[in-house]
Formats: C-alpha cells, sequence, structure tokens
C-alpha cells in the first residue's frame, strides 16, 4: 500500500527555533519536506548528537490538505471536521499509540492490546488492564476502524475514535490504562522536548498562546487520526475482486468465497460489503443504524442472559430485549485475530464454524433469526478454511508506517 500523499502550501511560511539541552534545534517539523514517517527519523537522538547544527523547515504541518491513497475498492472514510488529517498529526498519533506513558505505571501502551501482527488484536480471549484485572471483551481489531459507525463490541453511542479513547485511557470499570485526566500524567508528555515539537507541529493553533499544545485532548485526535490510516485492503481477496488478479486466489479459496457469499450459509448477511463486517460509516454513505446481534453463544437461565462480565447491549440501554447483542466486526485477517467472539470463548475457526452450523452453541428465545444452520462437508469446510486465509494482508501486518516509531519508514 502506498503511504498518504500530503498535498497543499502552508499559508504561513513562519520558522520557530527551540533550544534542547544546548542545541539550537528548529520546533516544527515540514510536511512539504518530510513523508510519513520521516519526522521521527530526523528528530533521533542519535542523529541529533551527531550533528547538533541548527535545522529549519516549513512551520506549518497540520495546515497542509491530506490526500488519501485507498485501497482499491474503499471509499474515503469520513473526519471529523473539528480534528482534520495531518501528516504531523498523523506521526504524533504513531508515537503516542506505542507510548508506554500512556498507563499508569509505564508498562502498557495501546499497542499492548493492539499488536500489528495479530491486525491489531492482543492474541487474547479478554484483554488485561495494567492492574491485571481480565475484562469482559477481548481487543477489537483496528484494521479499517475509519469506517466503523460506532466503537466497541456493544456500545452504539460511541461513534468517534476521539471519543473513545477517553475509556482505554481513563476508564475505571475495567480499568485498563489506569490513568486520570487530572492525576498529572500529562506531564511526562510535556516534559519530552520531541513530543513537544511533534504536538506544535500537529497542532499549530495552540502555539503563540497561553494554551500548551500538550493536552489529552489533543493525544486523542492524535492517536484517531494514527488509527484512521490503518486501513487492510491488499489481501489475496482484495488483489482478486478489487483489483482484477485472475490468479490471486487459488481454486479452493474461490469455492469457499462463493459459499460464504451463498444464501445457504448466510455469512455476508452480516458480513458483507467491502469491509466484510456489518454497517460502514464514509463518505457520501447513508447514515445506517448500527447491527447487534444475539448470535446464541450463552442461554444461561434460558431467557438468553450471557454472562455479567459481558451482557451485550443490555448494558447500556437495560432493556431485556438487548441481552446478548453485539457487534459484527470484521473478517478481514480472520486467520490472524484468534481466539473468536467478543470474549474470545471460540477458539478456532472450525469451532467458529461449527457455532453457526448449530444456529449457535446456546440459542434461545434472543437469538437472532438469521442464524439458521446449516451442513458442510469436509471439503466445503476446508474451502471455507482456504477463503479465510485469502483475507490475510501481509503488507497491512508488516507495513513499517503502522509500526513503532523506532521501526525504518520509507
Amino acid at each position: 500500500m502506498s503511504p498518504p500523499v500530503v498535498s497543499g502550501r502552508s499559508p504561513a511560511g513562519g520558522r520557530l527555533r527551540l533550544a534542547v539541552g544546548g542545541l539550537s534545534l528548529v520546533g516544527l517539523v515540514a510536511v512539504g519536506l518530510v513523508t510519513h514517517g520521516l519526522i521521527a527519523e530526523r528528530l533521533g537522538a542519535d542523529d541529533l548528537a551527531a550533528d547538533p547544527t541548527t535545522r529549519e523547515v516549513d512551520a506549518d504541518a497540520s495546515a497542509e490538505t491530506w490526500a488519501w491513497r485507498l485501497p482499491a475498492g474503499f471509499p474515503e472514510p469520513t473526519v471529523p471536521a473539528d480534528n482534520p488529517m495531518s501528516t504531523a498529526k498523523v506521526e504524533l498519533g504513531r508515537r503516542l499509540f506505542y507510548d508506554s506513558r500512556l498507563s499508569r505505571d509505564g508498562s502498557m501502551s495501546c499497542a499492548t492490546c493492539h499488536r500489528q501482527e495479530l491486525a491489531f488484536t492482543d492474541g487474547r480471549a479478554r484483554a488485561v488492564g495494567v492492574t491485571g484485572e481480565v475484562h469482559g471483551h477481548g481487543a477489537m481489531s483496528l484494521a479499517n476502524v475509519a469506517y466503523a459507525p460506532h466503537l466497541g463490541w456493544d456500545d452504539p453511542r460511541v461513534e468517534q475514535l476521539e471519543d473513545q479513547l477517553t475509556t482505554p485511557l481513563f476508564g475505571h470499570a475495567p480499568i485498563e490504562m489506569g490513568l486520570h485526566p487530572r492525576d498529572g500524567s500529562i506531564e511526562r508528555l510535556r516534559t519530552d522536548w520531541r513530543l513537544q515539537i511533534l504536538f506544535d507541529a500537529a497542532f499549530p493553533d495552540a502555539r503563540g498562546t497561553a494554551t500548551d499544545a500538550v493536552t489529552w485532548h489533543h493525544v486523542g485526535q492524535a492517536i484517531a487520526a494514527f488509527e484512521r490510516t490503518l486501513l487492510s485492503g491488499d489481501s489475496a481477496f482484495d488483489r482478486y475482486w478489487h483489483q482484477g488478479d485472475e490468479d490471486a486466489l487459488s481454486n479452493a479459496a474461490r469455492r469457499g468465497m462463493r459459499l460464504f457469499f451463498s444464501r445457504r450459509l448466510g455469512c455476508s448477511t452480516c458480513h458483507g460489503g467491502f469491509n466484510l463486517s456489518g454497517p460502514v460509516r464514509f463518505v457520501g454513505a447513508r447514515a445506517r443504524e448500527p447491527r447487534l446481534l444475539n448470535t446464541g453463544l450463552y442461554n444461561l437461565d434460558g431467557e438468553s442472559t450471557y454472562p455479567p462480565s459481558a451482557p451485550g447491549l443490555v448494558r447500556h440501554t437495560g432493556d431485556p430485549a438487548d441481552r446478548g447483542k453485539f457487534r459484527a466486526p470484521t473478517l478481514r485477517n480472520i486467520a490472524v485475530t484468534a481466539p473468536y467472539m467478543h470474549d474470545g470463548s471460540v477458539a478456532t475457526l472450525d469451532e467458529v464454524l461449527d457455532h453457526y452450523a448449530a444456529s449457535g452453541r446456546a440459542p434461545g428465545p434472543l437469538t437472532s433469526p438469521l442464524l439458521r444452520g446449516f451442513q458442510l462437508s469436509a471439503d466445503e469446510r476446508s474451502d471455507l478454511h482456504a477463503f479465510f486465509d485469502a483475507l490475510t494482508d501481509t503488507t497491512f501486518l508488516n507495513d513499517p508506517r503502522f509500526g513503532p516509531p523506532d521501526r525504518r519508514t520509507p
């Protein structure tokens, strides 16, 4: 996947010099002079030590216009008007995403629960917070999260990544990162002059004012901007379906694809569209209500009740009819995101197929009627596995632009 294109000129060509440890250093980073990720390289401590000369670059990084380079078949993601995309903001967000100072004791970062090689999941059945508390839900994949009309497994009220981030940072039921917005932990970031440079570049409106650019609000905006760039659309399935590469899919994967999209199995009823998920949001799309379903995973009392650690949508609405309802996640990169379901209680893709073939392992009165059950031969099961493997986007799983900031990027 090609890196994002940045175009346009800064309306202000100002420059800022910042003295750090006796070194004269330019404080702001040029989008026009650096590509995504090169900021980190040019601000590396080793490089500065080797060449302590003044470097001058254009000032207004976030005034530049962001232009998406999207995978074939992908529409443009929606971006909040109050948090426009910029290369400087995305680079800052990447650094913060991998920064363990965003946890109470410095032991966790966002990337702890969202590992790139696992399509930004963590391989656990249920996530574990900084205090060791086991959560009710597993960490969802962040692949193509820019298109999600709501975030998380069961709360349709959280619609923007900027708002969602407050839950892992400051939430206490359960505790994830374990911070408090007024506990002074933001000072850990303010004392890092390299981050200060990136904050100033990403949020130039804060320069020259009494308001410091390093705020929790800006932390959330920067990480959200980075997460919107996590686009996965270069699997073998994509190359076949969207790019016209007839050789991209094996015969088995093609047969599995036809099964997946068939009326008999009905998989694509909940996992359809370009993202193989429930409803998506993008520029020009008609607004659609979130869709959460009970898939018959639990039926503790004959009334479709789920365990109290993860009861479903009912946790937010109080409506008993919402017991066990959860969002249908994307199936992209599904072969690397085990275990499955909202609580990781289904270990393998074979068990997933068994679950749906049986119309749910514990069907109850609230189980969705979309689960009709089906039968699979051994060959059909093998073909479905070949299709699931063809949904793995190895480019996405290894793209250095999405990895830790110490990884060199092109």
